[in-house]
């Protein structure tokens, strides 16, 4: 491995500008200024355009419905799509590109080119655009198709026997997925896309024939409309839709998601720009420990080569035509570009069975400030390269497919086998995985997977709506698991009936250990990490789970399709909500909405009267919370609470998903002078510089007495500036990220909250001034639980110096205004359900 990656280091001049950085065409990935996969990085937890500013986007609709492509009928299956009114805006015309609105027709057009092409609707796109899947193949009957569902079920659910199942070998179609566009403003993957159908309709040659006799070719034609038509990386809701695998909190997420269930690709490319030279996965370490990594090296650094022959093929040249030779990061860089966390598409769909994925990134920039400052010539040249390099890579990994086809498939049934089996995984090695040059022990990554996880009931259940989201994710991502039937040992604990729980000993037992799995801290494995390190959903999103590592599973049980039903509401007295999770801050939201007097206790839960038992239990049916009777009066009301915020996409996401009232404001809304009668609090992340106000905008803020809460160095730096209340902000390795434990002080924030929180880019707080409260600190020793968090290189900034700090303050103003300070990330993306509800008390309390 030659290329060393260069640390991405983030800097003040990045924030809040993500979407207008510069992509150099001619940047080595990792080279200052150089996108990527991630485009520039940034500050705090700026990692993707969820993480951009926000602005008024249209609201989506938080939903956990599951989208499902039809498995019955043969092929093809034609749909006469709707087209869409022309839009002249659209951001692709000006490349020479396809424009959404002509999609439609095309694809209308190429399903009556012959019986090799069918198209289904997956889904919509935040901003309601449909999402296209083609499929590409040979005609079947449906009694074929049922069959061959019937040989990919047995592949997934009955592994060993599918090995031994001759018909198999010999007849079932390897399917192939091809995603294009996931980044709005990285193109030409569609239109090479329109462009290999169009060829696999109309070709009448053998080698064609026979590959579509012996494959599926699924291509999602634009994973994201929005961006494509508006020219941004991200969907409509502001997110990076190549971050949010693990999530899955955006529509077009789950749509292929669904696709990726339903279609279990065998082998899968992703393709973005923009790197010159092309870039190729496999990546550096280190490498998910979650996969069978030897079958998956084996095959994607043999396709790699093929493409990376197919795109040198082309002939272009850095002297002609400005192109670099392609690169591959497994061989060509020691570091940066690595594997580890599932939030990617091709690092998520191995985990359903992928044995070969790849991120290709074609090499001639034309988005940002290329797009706004090149002429229109020089833009579409370079997209014609782009859309070249494009078909030569798709077209590659279809010979590699054809012509593997048999040990493609026999090695996705081993991946499935060994996870049923509860086998050991294969460390990599070059006996292991012969003919992949330089695998070293810094490419070894394996894990050991425990017997099984519980979800308890009952007593042993912080939160049961908690409980419900992370049953219904994991039966989301196709993991299976059982309802106890009856109460049960494992591992000399006790669980009652009711509990949840998965049997490691399952095809798909990497997809469970990567939901629920802690981690691990690999800050001493590498120097630079492309994007976050840790994630646990297990430890994240509120739910007790036990890890069972040893112990025989006897469960009587039953398969769970959805959790059961959370929701209660106590029949006599007041009641009490605790607000612990998302879901329960949506709930007080609503009711103080309709009027009801709603009272905070000292630790942060919510009492509400008798009188409004029948919207309690309107709200315990839509949300699944509890509210259980009680005699507590409260110390104090709660009021709506109307959001000023200065955030980024995903935390306005999330604070709508607490069901909070927000109006995006910024530097320049309050110096145009904002109307604080709108506002109750007002919560900074990103984009408003107090220095940077007007002194009239700054006596206007002064005037209206609102609170404040705080997120990271932007919020931080604002009190700072406002001299709102005393407290002293360090900020840790800007790079830093991951799983970390704390301590709560309890009381309204923190109050029985999780001993585990998200940290990026982290800070502390010391020197706190009169009357200013440590709700949260670190823990002591290393805090950290999985992630990387390493010191700079003068020592400053580790684990070591946030051990014991204050992580959450909060104080009030000379004027009585409250103030809350997060050096963590509670809403990061979206993704730590909980946590949330730390910010959604703080916002309350005022």
């Amino acid at each position: 491995m030659g290329i060393p990656r260069p640390a991405l280091v983030a800097t003040a001049a990045l924030a809040g500008a993500l979407l207008l950085a510069p992509a150099t065409a001619t940047a080595l990935p990792g080279a200052p200024g150089a996108p990527g996969r991630d485009g520039p990085h940034p500050v705090r937890e700026r990692g993707g355009t969820d993480d951009a500013p926000a602005t008024s986007a249209p609201r989506s609709a938080v939903t956990t419905k599951t989208l499902t492509l039809s498995k019955t009928g043969g092929y093809p299956r034609r749909t006469v799509l709707d087209v869409p009114p022309v839009n002249p805006a659209d951001k692709s015309i000006k490349l020479g590109l396809a424009p959404y609105h002509a999609l439609a027709p095309k694809l209308n057009a190429l399903q009556q080119l012959g019986n090799r092409v069918s198209v289904e609707v997956a889904g919509r796109s935040a901003g309601g655009h449909e999402l296209y899947l083609v499929t590409v193949t040979a005609p079947e009957s449906a009694k074929q198709s049922r069959e061959q569902e019937r040989m990919r079920e047995l592949i997934e659910n009955a592994p060993a026997q599918a090995a031994r199942d001759k018909h198999i070998k010999a007849a079932y179609k390897t399917p192939v997925f091809i995603n294009n566009n996931i980044h709005g403003n990285e193109w030409e993957g569609t239109d090479a896309a329109l462009k290999l159908i169009e060829e696999l309709a109309k070709a009448k040659d053998a080698k064609t024939a026979g590959l579509l006799a012996k494959n599926r070719i699924h291509l999602n034609v634009t994973a994201n409309p929005d961006g494509r038509i508006a020219g941004t990386r991200a969907n409509a809701n502001g997110f990076d839709l190549n971050r949010d695998f693990v999530t899955a909190s955006q529509p077009e997420v789950r749509a292929m998601r669904q696709i990726t269930i339903d279609k279990q690709p065998a082998v899968m490319l992703d393709l973005h720009g923009y790197v010159n030279g092309t870039l190729i996965e496999p990546t550096t370490p280190p490498h998910g420990e979650n996969y069978e990594y030897d079958l998956f090296l084996k095959n994607a650094y043999a396709n790699a080569l093929g493409m990376e022959a197919a795109v040198n093929g082309l002939g272009y040249t850095p002297d002609k035509d400005g192109v670099e030779p392609a690169i591959i990061p497994f061989r060509d860089m020691e570091e940066g570009w690595d594997d580890w966390p599932p939030i990617f598409t091709p690092q998520y769909v191995p985990f359903h069975g992928a044995v070969a994925s790849h991120t290709i990134e074609f090499p001639m920039a034309v988005n940002n400030e290329e797009y706004d400052s090149l002429p229109v010539a020089e833009l579409r040249r370079r997209a014609v390269i782009n859309t070249a390099i494009a078909g030569a890579a798709m077209r590659a990994t279809l010979d590699y497919t054809n012509a593997h086809r048999a040990s493609v498939i026999a090695d996705q049934i081993e991946t499935f086998r060994r996870g049923a089996a509860g086998e050991a995984q294969v460390p990599v090695s070059s006996e292991t995985v012969p003919g992949v040059p330089g695998i070293g022990p810094e490419d070894v990554y394996t894990t050991t997977f425990p017997r099984a996880y519980v979800i308890p009931a009952g007593r042993g259940q912080r939160s049961a709506v908690a409980a419900a989201r992370l049953v219904d994710h994991l039966v989301a991502n196709d993991v299976r698991v059982e309802r106890a039937v009856l109460p049960f040992w494992l591992a000399g604990r006790f669980y009652p009936a009711g509990s949840y729980v998965v049997d490691m000993h399952q095809s798909k037992r990497g997809m469970a250990n990567v939901i629920l799995a802690a981690g691990r801290d690999i800050s001493a494995d590498v120097t630079t990490m492309y994007d976050i390190s840790g994630w646990s959903l297990g430890l994240l999103w509120g739910a007790s789970v036990a890890r069972a590592d040893t112990g025989d599973l006897h469960v009587i049980g039953r398969p769970v399709h959805a959790a059961s039903p959370t929701g209660q509401v106590a029949g006599y007295g007041d009641l009490r909500l605790r607000l612990d999770d998302p879901k329960e801050l949506a709930a007080v939201n609503a009711l103080l909405a309709r009027g009801v007097q709603v009272r905070r206790t000292a630790d942060g839960a919510a009492i509400v009267p008798g009188s409004a038992r029948a919207a309690a239990a309107e709200l315990a049916d839509r949300f699944g919370v509890v509210f259980s009777a009680t005699k507590e009066r409260g110390v104090e009301p709660l009021r709506r609470t109307r959001v000023a915020a200065a955030v980024t996409a995903g935390e306005q996401f999330a604070l709508r998903e607490m069901g909070f009232d927000v109006v995006p404001v910024s530097t320049a809304t309050l110096n145009a002078g904002f109307d604080w009668s709108r506002a109750d609090v007002l919560f900074v992340s990103t984009g408003l510089n107090y220095g940077a106000l007007t002194p009239a905008a700054r006596n206007a803020f002064r005037a209206s007495g609102v609170g404040v809460v705080g997120i990271g160095s932007g919020g931080a730096t604002f009190n700072a500036d406002a001299g709102l209340i005393a407290a002293k902000a360090t900020a840790g390795n800007g790079d830093a990220n991951g799983v970390v434990r704390v301590a709560n002080a309890g009381g309204p924030i923190t109050g029985g909250a999780p001993a585990h929180t998200f940290v990026y880019s982290p800070m502390w707080f010391t020197d706190l001034g009169p009357g200013v409260r440590a709700d949260q600190s670190y823990a002591t020793g290393n805090p950290l639980v999985a992630g990387h968090w390493r010191a700079a290189d003068d020592g400053t900034g580790g684990p070591a110096d946030a051990a014991g700090r204050a992580s959450v303050v909060s104080g009030t103003t000379a004027t009585g205004a409250p103030v809350v300070l997060f050096g963590t990330e509670p809403l990061f993306r979206d993704h730590p359900k909980g946590i949330f509800a730390q910010v959604g008390r703080a916002l309350l309390t005022r």
